[in-house]
């Protein structure tokens, strides 16, 4: 795994804002790093295959589904905003949360009670509207215009863009604002390709890699801001994760593995498990390093 965050950073050309600089403060963020997108990429694939599990395997439905995880997503937020420093499984457990409630959202946004929709056997899903059936395309499209107010009330607050220096609660609900609408919005991109673009699961696959491959170049063209592609990438890696999970849930006939969206997101639970237990103990090993080059400078101090 990468150590210094240079794959897909959130270095902004305008750099940091000076009140930043002067005012210390814990971070809260992850470095974006390989490693960060790795597991950006297992949680949204995670989110996939878990909001599926619960709408259409459990039949529980859209409608539900979306109220029971934004639920579960505005709990995780809580503690990771009441945290004053970085914590890997609050943070992921948050990104888990808003790939699995971007799921539904968009689901139930694009989706309706067509047969197409439902899982084998069954009739309907749930309690409540089976789904506002906008499209993919319309969908899409409200939740790009939702994302573009969400950066436009950022960017007139004056606050940074740059991960690294969100250290203000304002910064953070702006951000984490922005990463529930882009992995809704991800979602809608994902089942697009997948569904009705004719590329099929691994098409689609291919063809945000090809896209994700592409903003890795543009990071060697100055005038390109890194923190613009992070944003981008961001929204990328999720109908990546979106096309992955349906590539290992869907039936053979439909061009997937039919590997289940229980046991499809039991394995992928243990793996984001296993990497944000990787994660926790680089962050204590890091700060533990902090705190042994500190003690020297108390020892003078005293």
């Amino acid at each position: 795994m990468v150590e210094r965050p240079s794959i897909l950073t959130d270095r902004s050309a305008a750099g940091a804002t000076t009140a930043g600089a002067r005012k210390p403060a814990m971070k809260k963020l992850p470095e974006v790093t390989l490693a960060f997108w790795v597991m950006k990429i297992a949680a949204t694939t995670l989110g996939e295959t878990g909001g599926d599990l619960f709408a259409q395997t459990l039949q529980i439905g859209y409608f539900l589904t979306t109220i029971a995880l934004f639920l579960a997503f505005v709990v995780t937020l809580v503690v990771q905003l009441r945290s004053h420093r970085y914590h890997p499984f609050f943070y992921w457990t948050v990104i888990l949360s808003t790939s699995m409630a971007g799921t539904t959202m968009s689901d139930f946004m694009n989706r309706d009670a067509s047969a197409q929709y439902l899982s084998s056997g069954a009739s309907s899903l749930g309690w409540g509207p089976q789904g506002l059936g906008l499209g993919y395309p319309a969908g899409a499209a409200i939740l790009v215009w939702i994302l573009l107010v969400i950066f436009l009330v950022w960017k007139l607050s004056g606050m940074t863009f740059q991960i690294r220096d969100i250290v203000t609660f304002r910064g953070e609900v702006l951000f984490w604002s922005a990463i529930l609408v882009s992995n809704t919005l991800g979602t809608s991109m994902g089942d697009f390709l997948s569904d009705s673009s004719g590329l099929g699961y691994g098409g689609g696959a291919l063809l945000v890699t090809g896209g994700l491959a592409v903003l890795v170049a543009l990071m060697k063209v100055p005038a390109v801001p890194n923190v613009l592609l992070f944003w981008i990438a961001f929204v990328l890696t999720r109908p990546l994760g979106a096309t992955a999970g349906d590539f290992l849930t869907k039936p053979v006939a439909k061009g997937g593995l039919d590997l289940g969206t229980v046991g499809s997101s039991a394995v992928l639970l243990a793996i984001l498990f296993g990497l944000m237990a990787h994660a926790q103990v680089r962050e204590r090993k890091a700060s533990a390093g902090q705190g042994t080059k500190q003690e020297p400078v108390g020892r003078r101090a005293g």
